[in-house]
């Protein structure tokens, strides 16, 4: 597993890249009543996204060598509902875990097991809703932000003091967001409609297809070669069994790295590659992606 280069204590590629995104953001938000709407709407939740893939590099340790300055750079939550501290325990977690896609031991899972009850026919319900690529980026922001913060109510009445840990100085941020959407005359219904909710869809094009449920562990992390601007919002990330296989190359670097070990990387993932996002999108715009019960967990 390749680490961060620590010998480079700032990494300019992605400082730069963090006050455009920022700047763009703040720029928008103040000019945007002299913008046309639709164009508010897409470059706000490109931005969200993009920030979405920031706060992704500055859990891996970028692009400074401090932990603290990384997460001051990442935290902020343009997002609204995911505190940075959930984000990166439950991120940290998923590489951790020898068993990605697994419903108990991945937190970023959205496979299931199997079960009885009116919950787990809930949850059936739900997944079978977003099977599709279409389904997904209707209904899978809502679905998102509803289930975890499901599981942190749940959480907080086991561990109320991480809990309040976690999210003090998140809603100080949203609290501070909020105040300068509202000199920008901002509507906090039209930002959390207009720009939040296609910013998560558009993160979940990425995450609609990065994982399989293969029965072998190593296949499960899939590779698309020629994701086009997808690449850049992204942060490369698309080549996603070359960042399993070295979470802590900068995204800048990583085409580099996914060319020097393509060959290995697709042997060890079993081949899973995808050629394009439009190839994503035509195989499964209306077809299911792979299976809702985990294979592991069907019985």
């Amino acid at each position: 597993m390749a680490e961060r280069d620590c010998s480079r204590p700032i990494e300019w590629p992605t400082m730069i890249l963090a006050a455009i995104i920022y700047g763009g953001w703040a720029g928008l938000t103040w000019y945007h009543d002299r913008l046309p709407t639709l164009l508010v709407v897409l470059a706000g939740a490109w931005l969200i996204a993009w920030q979405g893939s920031l706060q992704h590099e500055t859990i891996h340790g970028h692009p400074t060598t401090s932990a603290m300055l990384n997460a001051l750079i990442g935290g902020i939550p343009l997002s609204l509902w995911l505190p940075y501290a959930c984000y990166r325990r439950d991120h940290i977690a998923h590489h951790a875990t020898d068993r990605v896609t697994d419903p108990f031991d991945d937190p970023e899972s959205r496979y299931l097991a199997s079960g009885t009850g009116p919950a787990a026919m809930m949850r059936m319900a739900s997944a079978r809703m977003q099977a599709t690529l279409a389904g997904r980026l209707l209904f899978g922001p809502i679905d998102v932000v509803l289930r975890f913060l499901a599981a942190e109510v749940r959480r907080a009445m086991r561990q109320p003091r991480a809990v309040a840990g976690d999210w003090a100085p998140h809603l100080v941020g949203v609290a501070l967001l909020l105040a300068w959407l509202s000199v920008c005359r901002i509507g906090i219904g039209f930002y959390a409609v207009a720009m939040v909710y296609p910013g998560i869809a558009l993160t979940l094009v990425r995450s609609f297809a990065e994982h399989r449920a293969a029965r072998e562990p190593d296949h499960r992390v899939a590779v698309v070669e020629r994701a086009g601007p997808f690449a850049l919002l992204f942060l490369n990330n698309n080549l996603h069994a070359a960042h399993h296989r070295a979470p802590g190359v900068a995204w800048f670097r990583l085409p580099a790295f996914y060319r020097r070990h393509r060959g290995t990387i697709l042997a060890e993932n079993g081949g899973l590659l995808y050629r394009g996002y439009g190839e994503i999108v035509r195989r499964y715009w209306r077809r299911p992606h792979d299976v809702i019960l985990h294979p592991d967990w069907q019985a």
